[in-house]
């Protein structure tokens, strides 16, 4: 959900994160790395002392309007019916599934009351997140508290004055040991507001219903004036809810709901279907915000990206990621994850899978449908190979074990990206297997309507049987005890060969400008500058933006590249570069100053067998 990830945004594991990668100052272009309704599953009695009393008719009031999100809270009136005085036990969660750190929401609950028939209640605290409700008779029970909304973060709860959204897990309370009690959700807010969350309308404007106490925590909601919009992708309701209103230019939308639509179908072949009846994409762009961060949820996900990012190329592969986990994760679970607790703390070997394997099929679903070509592909393999040998080595079940704790050493996120080499590896060697007939996709949608379709999740059994089963009988066992809870070293120059692949390193002569840019409307604008560079001593200043070198336009797609293999040849001629400063239009000439560097990358292999092009071909546009 995660090389560079956010500048000034500390990310947190389990939510697929992204950022921008900068170009040394050296280079003349700003690079970035690349980097819905369900069956039912069972339901969970918290095995905590003592129990609740039950209850029935939960219904939830949440006020946001300008009043509140001025003040930066939530007002929730909650409604129960119960049978006798026994105690009530209610909990706010302490995690949201997703995001794999405690939160403790209940330290934003404040000005906490209950009342029945008007008359005040006894109530304490049964442990430091949940209340215990003493009622006096038979009859309905009214709670009301207050939720800060200062935090922008997409697991928590956040205000601006005209806007609000908060998430089920910061809201709303659930009681203890009825993991199956329904309840209604009602919004008040301004008349002119809109409102956005994948929960099932009720009856009502405003009106939601949610089947179960899962159903309930896992929504999202957008309150306020933000741009809404809609299509049917793959024959099923698809909502772009973005925040501010203007944050994206009609083109800029038009674009990302063209990757959004493009993106199902490859998904939807693998799994052989679409799971949500809807699905809404909301997203807030804040010019505060370094790089961006999403949480995924059933029926919809919150992404929050800098505004300045928002036509970065990591911004479709982050949404992209959090669709894939509307079939990976949010469904499709370990049993380690089935069902979610909500108190504590719900570690799982298996994030690899939940969050690496989904970021594979991020990849290809990108690649699939043709969002990115088979060079961009490979980069973000590469980019992957180069982060996993930066980092401390840990086998990936331990990754994932410690997701809970955001490790310092730089492994708290590598389940990502090790798990996602993981996948592909496992697809590599099953397609080599079974000449291509067979893939990763078969595995996938076998333990999909297998255990997933019979509600529970799936064991390490059935996931490893269903491996060895699509790689034709080919043991797996020493793939799992090598890679997976091992930490041996995955050997791809044994692996990309299966796939037609190999990786090459050149030297390659890169001009030098001394100056950090980043793409602009009008070219590309100086942010940074070596104060030895060759910018600096041809005039170059912060702010510039320069729309031409040596006379080819800056907003030219391929510039980048024919800048490198022009220049690179040229140590010591003068280039001109065209600047707009202000308002003057300036030309400054410039030394070209060129170093030797090492490229590295992955490259089909011309001598690839005719099995393996077939593998590779496999993997890039699916059986």
């Amino acid at each position: 959900m995660p090389s560079a990830r956010n500048l000034g945004h500390a990310r947190r594991p389990g939510r697929r994160t992204h950022g921008p990668l900068a170009l040394a100052l050296a280079s003349a272009l700003l690079l970035a790395e690349a980097l819905g309704a369900a069956p039912m599953l069972p339901a969970q009695s918290i095995d905590r002392a003592p129990r609740s009393a039950l209850i029935s008719a939960l219904r939830f009031d949440v006020t946001l309007g300008a009043e509140e999100a001025l003040l930066q809270q939530l007002k929730v009136r909650a409604r129960f019916k119960v049978e006798g005085r026994t105690p009530v036990l209610l909990s706010m969660a302490a995690w949201t599934p997703g995001a794999y750190e405690i939160a403790n929401f209940a330290r934003h609950v404040t000005q906490f009351s209950a009342k029945q028939n008007g008359k005040e209640l006894t109530w304490d605290k049964a442990d430091p997140d949940t209340w215990r409700i003493v009622p006096t008779t038979r009859g309905e029970v009214e709670l009301t508290y207050l939720v800060r909304a200062d935090t922008l973060d997409n697991a928590r709860a956040w205000t601006r004055e005209d806007f609000g959204f908060f998430n089920g897990t910061t809201t709303f309370l659930f009681v203890e040991g009825q993991s199956n009690t329904p309840a209604t959700v009602q919004l008040h807010t301004e008349r002119d507001w809109l409102v956005a969350t994948g929960m099932t309308p009720g009856d009502s404007a405003h009106r939601y219903t949610a089947r179960d106490v899962h159903d309930l925590l896992d929504h999202p909601f957008f309150v306020g004036r933000f741009a809404l919009d809609s299509t049917l992708v793959a024959d099923r309701w698809m909502r772009l809810a973005t925040y501010p209103a203007t944050s994206l230019s009609e083109q800029q939308r038009t674009k990302l709901w063209d990757a959004l639509r493009r993106s199902v179908e490859p998904l939807a072949k693998v799994f052989g279907e679409v799971p949500w009846k809807s699905y809404t994409v909301l997203q807030v762009a804040d010019s505060g915000f370094g790089g961006m961060s999403a949480l995924e949820h059933t029926e919809s996900e919150l992404a929050i990206v800098g505004a300045e990012y928002v036509e970065e190329p990591f911004v479709v592969a982050v949404h992209v990621h959090e669709i894939v986990h509307a079939w990976n994760v949010k469904r499709l679970r370990p049993a380690d994850l089935v069902p979610y607790r909500y108190d504590a703390m719900q570690p799982t070997t298996w994030l690899w899978m939940s969050e690496g394997i989904t970021d594979y099929y991020a990849d290809l679903a990108q690649v699939r449908s043709l969002l990115i070509d088979e060079a961009g592909f490979l980069a973000t393999t590469l980019g992957k190979i180069d982060h996993t040998n930066a980092v401390p080595v840990i086998a990936l079940e331990d990754a994932s074990l410690q997701s809970w704790l955001s490790m310092s050493d730089g492994t708290s996120d590598i389940y990502y990206d090790k798990g996602s080499l993981a996948g592909l590896a496992l697809d590599i060697i099953i397609r080599d297997a079974s000449d291509n007939a067979r893939s990763l996709d078969d595995v996938m949608r076998e333990i999909w309507n297998g255990p997933y379709k019979a509600g529970r999740g799936f064991t390490s059994d059935e996931f490893w049987n269903a491996a060895t089963r699509a790689a034709g009988g080919k043991a797996l066992g020493g793939f799992a005890q090598r890679y997976i809870d091992g930490r041996e070293t995955m050997p791809w120059d044994k692996w990309l060969p299966l796939a037609g692949w190999r990786i090459v390193s050149d030297s390659v002569s890169e001009p030098r400008l001394g100056a950090l840019l980043r793409g602009d409307s009008l070219g590309v604008r100086v942010e940074q500058l070596d104060p030895q560079g060759a910018g600096v001593r041809a005039g170059l200043e912060i702010g510039d933006i320069i729309t031409a070198i040596g006379g080819r336009s800056t907003l030219d797609p391929t510039f980048g590249e024919r800048w490198r293999e022009f220049w690179g040849k040229r140590p010591g001629a003068v280039m001109t570069l065209d600047v707009r400063r202000n308002t003057n239009t300036l030309q400054l000439d410039a030394i070209v100053e060129v170093t030797t560097l090492i490229d590295t990358h992955i490259a089909p292999d011309p001598e690839a067998s005719e099995k393996a092009r077939r593998v590779r071909a496999g993997i890039l546009r699916g059986r």
